[in-house]
């Protein structure tokens, strides 16, 4: 029975029809993804075979996020968030689309994926704060946690799924064909989220549009503990630990010299290991900055342990604790956040979420992959490892912080709400 209970508790908010919907079409969408990923970044190292190309390909594709990620997420606050997710999907389709004809038909240079990249980054500064945020209209407040977490779950079981196939395509029929398939693999969540029951939502009022909106929500970021010291320790992790789509090909085709296979092998066992923190992170009670600390310092761990190997074998075995780690820390930072702060406010927030963690990799990723090309891949992969472990010591001194409180109305105007210090989305006195 207590088995029983267990699975229950980890596979709760799934009780949900439209997150089953939703969850199912992920897999999909999330395969393609990958199979996106792997390919671009080998058609990148075919074309240049340059660590600083590849990174710089990654920043372009995120650098939209870090300059529009905000105003995003005040447009996903505003608008009925089905709705926008449906036009992002599609947009996000074409754009897949585009690339596989290019590649395909043979002209593809490296300005084009370049050009592709910034579009694709610029669909996303819209889209990842919309779907972040749609989690609870789906679930409800009580279930966030355990959706975040199995949503983590899906993103990692496609990265199992995503690379294998794609790395077989890629031997068979080149490239192109993994474009095309993830234009394809975006109809399964447009299908889910037109086949949702939209009566069974759970109410979110949108923004009603006024001026100071952006600011607002910075200064209620600024002043809540939870979620300030939560966004600081991903904006450490996100700008120098989190440069995998940049490490991992440099790891397979020029530290271990193994060929476009183990790219798909090392990003595979990643993904496996990361599905198993993610089920560890749905079956948690509730998160805390205390053990987002403690998860922070074992990921910086394990990331030393992947720079201290050199050969494939022993990495494919070291990708199993780092990626259970990794997705650990960011499904808890995800879910800390979305539980400490107003539904009015989560858009916003959810939009700093994302330029911390991806919005950062413009400066992280040509950074990483300029060490990667200078000094090695495994003295990048330990320059990560130090930001996971300073991260793990800032979360645990604002873990400390304790006060007394009373109820905060995000609605206050900013020149009021800059005057307060809200902890656990409670103002303190």
């Amino acid at each position: 029975m207590k088995s029983i209970g267990v699975v229950r508790k980890t596979f709760g908010s799934l009780s949900s029809r439209n997150f089953r919907l939703y969850f199912f079409g992920q897999i999909v969408s999330n395969s393609g993804t990958w199979m996106q990923s792997i390919a671009q970044s080998l058609l990148v190292l075919k074309i240049t075979g340059s660590g600083v190309d590849l990174g710089l390909v990654s920043a372009l594709a995120f650098l939209p996020v870090l300059l529009f990620g905000t105003a995003g997420g005040l447009v996903a606050d505003r608008l009925d968030k089905r709705k926008l997710i449906l036009t992002t999907q599609s947009l996000l389709a074409m754009q897949a689309a585009m690339l596989g004809v290019l590649t395909a038909t043979g002209v593809v240079r490296l300005w084009m994926v370049y050009s592709l990249a910034l579009l694709m980054g610029f669909i996303n500064a819209v889209d990842t704060p919309a779907r972040q945020s749609f989690v609870e209209q789906m679930v409800g407040r009580k279930s966030v946690q355990n959706a975040v977490s199995l949503n983590s779950v899906v993103m990692n079981a496609a990265r199992v799924i995503g690379p294998g196939i794609g790395a077989l395509l890629i031997a068979v029929s080149g490239e192109a064909v993994c474009f095309f398939v993830n234009a394809g693999s975006f109809g399964a969540v447009v299908v889910a989220l037109l086949a949702m029951d939209k009566r069974t939502f759970f109410p979110v009022e949108p923004v009603i549009r006024a001026k100071g909106q952006i600011k607002a929500g910075l200064v209620y970021v600024y002043r809540t503990r939870e979620l300030r010291f939560t966004l600081i320790a991903v904006f450490l992790v996100g700008t120098f630990a989190y440069n995998f789509q940049v490490l991992i090909p440099l790891l397979g085709i020029h530290t271990y010299k193994a060929g476009s296979g183990s790219v798909g092998a090392l990003t595979s066992f990643m993904g496996a290991g990361a599905v198993v923190g993610g089920l560890a992170a749905a079956a948690i009670g509730k998160t805390s900055l205390k053990r987002l600390g403690y998860v922070s310092l074992i990921f910086g761990v394990t990331i030393l342990a992947l720079a201290s190997v050199s050969s494939l074998v022993p990495a494919l075995i070291a990708m199993l604790p780092m990626g259970a780690a990794s997705i650990t820390f960011i499904a808890l930072a995800n879910s800390n956040l979305q539980l400490n702060s107003d539904p009015q406010m989560r858009g916003r927030v959810m939009a700093l979420y994302t330029v911390a963690f991806l919005g950062t990799t413009p400066i992280g990723a040509p950074l990483v992959g300029l060490v990667a090309q200078d000094y090695g891949t495994r003295v990048a992969l330990a320059m990560g490892a130090v930001s996971a472990l300073i991260s793990g010591p800032i979360l645990l001194f604002g873990a400390r912080r304790r006060g007394e409180s009373r109820t905060v109305d995000p609605d206050l105007p900013i020149e009021e709400l800059g005057q307060l210090d809200v902890v656990d989305g409670t103002v303190v006195e």
